[in-house]
Order: structure tokens, then C-alpha cells, then sequence
């Protein structure tokens, strides 16, 4: 199944006076890979400022720009038209030899190595122990979706600057955490496993024409022996209906906009994400 998705988002800050100078990294660029295919991206700031465009370390499209004027508030908004053609089929996987061996350590040391946000203590860990004893596919699988289960869902229970080990403990959290969570139990069992962030059509099955209110999301993927992408918020592959922007260690990695300035203090202005599906 493939879809045509036209996409709007926008976010930003407000200052509590005027900001005189800032530096800012937006990502908010879908990439283009296969089963998907990024037709169409801008990028537009408020105040208007020129734009650069790179791609970081993990590939992830980054738009910088500076302000060196005042401004009371800054708007990105990124528009995008993106086809998506996702297989959700499960692929071959290696043996667990194949990923305990030093060419796949060596490959993907860092995303084997947990971070502030991924770190899961050895308790935590052991709660998973008997799902790895199937093979990686089917271990990572289980454990994602065990995440699922024990973890709940709750919008604003928790942070950005909030981790693994600490949603955990609440036992709820958003989608942000449960990703870290999966991608936590997974390095600690010896599974490479990344961080995603992207968009999400909420529903199934959307009218082709319709304007709805879409989500900014994150899930997982994990490489046994082939990558392979899994919402454990929803407890489903990412499919046709994801759309990858960035890809890394944790969130810190992927951050839709970030930057620093020199002024009164900010307040985020929010999130607005609109998705059409064309076709």
C-alpha cells in the first residue's frame, strides 16, 4: 500500500521581552529512503532569515539559520509532501552469533551504547530476560511490545529531558519514553536499536482530501540482520502511515528545533501538525 501525504508543521518560541541574536537547527525534513520518498520540502522562518541546509551525522536533513536582529517571537514552519510505501513484513533475521559478533558491535557501537536517556539499570533489564531466549526478531518483537503493555500512555506525564529508567518507575509516559525504553531494554540485550522521529497519521483509514490533526512522534527500529521500524506506542510496524524525519542515539539527537539566543527568556510556542492524505 502506498499513500500521498502533504504535511504542515509548525512550532517555535515566544520571549518574555526581545531576543537579539539567535542560532537555530531546525529538523523537520522527512527523509527520502526507501518506502519513502520525500517529493517536496520547505522550510520558512518568522522573522524571515536565510536558511542553510546539511545533513548531520546520522543523516538526518538540518535547516540552520540566525537571527541578528530583535524579535519578540520566532515560527518555523516546515511544509512537505511525502509518498510512503512501507513493507511491514518482518525481514530475514541473523542469529543472535551474527549480532555478538565483533563486525556488528564494532558497526554499530553506538547504538549499542546506552545514554542518559536509554540507560536502563540491570533490574529493569532482567524484566525482559525471558523474551530474548526466542531469536533477536521475535525477542526484540516481544520486548517491544511488552513496553507496551506495561507502560501507559499518558500526554503531558512526562518531559523531554525525562528517561528511560525514570518512566519506568511511573509507569506511564509518552510516546518519547516508550521509545526510550525499547531502545534501553535492547542495548542492554545486545540488540542495536535507534531512536525515530517523524509524523504519524492518526487514522487507519483516512479520505483522501482530508485535513486532519496529525501527531509529531517517535518510535523505534532495531537491526537484526536487516533494520526494521515498530510504534511500540501503538503496537504496530511503522508502516504507511509513519513518516521518518530523523534518526539517532535518543531524542537529544532528533530534536525538531533547538538553538540559543541571547535575550529575555523563552517560552515554547507549541505544536501544530496538519496532515493531508492526497492519495
Amino acid at each position: 500500500m502506498s499513500w500521498r501525504l502533504r504535511i504542515r508543521h509548525v512550532t517555535g518560541f515566544t520571549y518574555d521581552g526581545t531576543a537579539h541574536a539567535s542560532y537555530n537547527e531546525a529538523r523537520m525534513t522527512p527523509m527520502s529512503l526507501p518506502g519513502q520518498n520525500t517529493l517536496y520540502s520547505h522550510v520558512e522562518t518568522h522573522p524571515a532569515a536565510t536558511t542553510w541546509r546539511y545533513r548531520d551525522y546520522w543523516g538526518t536533513q538540518v535547516t540552520s539559520f540566525d537571527l541578528q536582529r530583535g524579535h519578540q517571537q520566532l515560527k518555523v514552519t516546515a511544509t512537505s509532501l511525502v509518498e510512503t510505501a512501507v513493507s511491514e513484513t518482518l525481514p530475514p533475521e541473523a542469529p543472535w552469533s551474527a549480532l555478538r559478533g565483533g563486525d556488528a558491535r564494532d558497526l554499530y557501537a553506538e547504538l549499542l551504547t546506552p545514554t542518559r536517556l536509554t540507560e536502563v539499570d540491570d533490574e529493569l533489564a532482567g524484566q525482559v530476560d525471558d523474551l530474548m531466549r526466542a531469536e533477536p526478531t521475535r525477542a526484540a518483537l516481544r520486548t517491544a511490545e511488552w513496553v507496551h503493555d506495561t507502560v501507559a500512555y499518558v500526554p503531558g506525564s512526562t518531559g523531554v529531558q525525562t528517561g528511560a529508567q525514570e518512566a519506568w518507575a511511573l509507569r506511564k509516559g509518552v510516546c518519547q519514553d516508550l521509545a526510550h525504553l525499547t531502545v534501553g531494554l535492547l542495548r542492554a540485550h545486545g540488540i542495536p536499536a535507534r531512536y525515530v522521529s517523524g509524523y504519524l497519521y492518526p487514522k487507519r483509514q483516512g479520505s483522501v482530501g482530508e485535513t486532519i490533526e496529525g501527531q509529531s512522534h517517535a518510535w523505534v527500529e532495531w537491526w537484526c540482520g536487516e533494520w526494521y521500524g515498530y510504534d511500540p506506542t501503538n503496537a504496530v510496524p511503522a508502516g504507511h502511515r509513519h513518516v521518518v524525519v530523523a534518526r539517532g542515539r535518543d531524542y537529544a539527537d532528533v530534536t525538531p528545533l533547538k538553538g540559543v539566543y541571547h535575550g529575555a527568556p523563552a517560552t515554547h510556542l507549541g505544536v501544530t501538525v496538519e496532515i493531508t492524505r492526497l492519495a
